[in-house]
């Protein structure tokens, strides 16, 4: 019987032979490439995939067909990544990134319009100071008001809340990127810390009634059940300091809102309990959005929407090139898609440079692996 140090050789033997059999076939790959090339021929062959795969299960034993059609998928992913890139394939979207990259300017502005979501004291103005040096902020009654003073020129950018890292993503954010033209030139992390404020003179064990935003209400779920609020009923509010507002402007002695602490001397409140929130490590990040494309130097991050066909292995075809390309990938999220039932958008963040070859590699392949797709833009994230 072979000890393991004999059964690891025997698989290093193995590996190396397979090394060198890869190297054949890219090159082989590359001899294709050249001839569709002379031939103005396209990368993709769905049926030549079709036939070849189907093979390769065929001519495996039955206990291994299915790995190895995955691994022959992701094999034929490489070498039509590598295609791809012999061939100089430039898609209409990678000029249009590149135009963008080169006609945007150096530095971020500074100084300019921007659209949030609220009032003063509110996180999303928060994230915009953080964004912006000097910003003049006008503020709107909803998320759609944002894209809409975007869209319609009041605002040069917009600023809204993504995902929160305990209670996940904003769902309205998500469902509006989808009806609305835009591009994301820059994200912003933003601690969020949040405090129970109410009236100077209010007691917390006579609070009856607390005001705030639905995730600020979900990151601090567990403090709002603690035995000390159990008489008080828990509102939804469009916004955090809108709630702060609210409780301000009521003459009520029992009532409170979550919201952060600039809210205390805007709205004239103080904390009854700070820093609520169910875990300490409390983030949220926002985009800030453009309705021209804009990427500036260091663009580091790209988000994508992308459909795939109702067939098995769509989307595996998908991530198997952001793996073949060496792409990492941050976030990967489905929603459906508005009037059609059982149909879903799948939200991709990519962590890629704009200057590396990989990343012209993906855009170029984009309309070969995805049915549909909407590119939302490259940019780099403030910490």
């Amino acid at each position: 019987m072979q000890d393991i140090a004999q059964i690891r050789e025997e698989i290093d033997r193995i590996d190396s032979a397979i090394i060198d059999l890869f190297r054949q076939r890219m090159e082989v790959s590359d001899a294709v490439a050249r001839y569709k090339l002379e031939h103005g021929l396209p990368v993709l062959d769905k049926s030549r995939e079709r036939a070849k795969l189907h093979a390769v299960s065929e001519a495996a034993p039955p206990e291994l067909s299915r790995y190895a059609a995955v691994l022959f998928g992701l094999l034929m992913e490489m070498s039509k990544a590598r295609q791809t890139s012999t061939l100089g394939v430039r898609s209409e979207l990678f000029e249009t990134v590149e135009a963008a990259r080169h006609a945007t300017p150096e530095l971020f502005p500074r100084d300019c319009l921007v659209a949030c979501q609220g009032v003063e004291g509110a996180y999303s103005q928060l994230a915009c100071d953080r964004a912006f040096r000097h910003p003049l902020i006008t503020y709107h009654k909803s998320f759609a008001g944002v894209f809409r003073a975007v869209e319609e020129g009041e605002a040069a950018y917009g600023v809204l809340p993504l995902e929160n890292s305990t209670a996940g993503t904003v769902s309205k954010v998500y469902d509006l990127m989808m009806e609305n033209c835009f591009y994301i030139v820059r994200t912003v992390r933003l601690k969020v810390d949040h405090n129970l404020m109410a009236k100077p003179g209010t007691r917390i064990e006579d609070v009856r009634e607390i005001y705030s935003h639905e995730q600020a209400i979900a990151q601090c779920r567990g403090y709002l059940a603690s035995p000390l609020l159990r008489n008080a009923r828990v509102h939804v509010r469009p916004n955090t300091a809108l709630a702060a507002q609210e409780v301000a402007q009521s003459d009520r002695s029992d009532v409170a809102a979550l919201c952060s602490r600039s809210c205390a001397d805007l709205y004239g409140l103080v904390p009854l309990a700070e820093r609520v929130q169910d875990q300490s490590s409390n983030f949220t990040r926002f985009a800030c959005i453009s309705k021209n494309l804009e990427v500036y130097p260091g663009a580091d991050r790209t988000s994508l929407m992308m459909t795939v066909s109702h067939e098995p292995g769509s989307l595996y075809k998908i991530l198997a090139r952001i793996y073949a390309l060496d792409i990492n990938l941050l976030k990967l999220e489905s929603r459906p898609i508005p009037d059609r039932d059982f149909e879903f958008m799948f939200y991709f963040d990519l962590e890629c440079p704009v200057v590396a070859p990989e990343f012209a590699d993906l855009l170029n392949a984009l309309d070969e692996i995805a049915e549909g797709y909407r590119y939302l833009g490259s940019y780099s994230e403030q910490l």
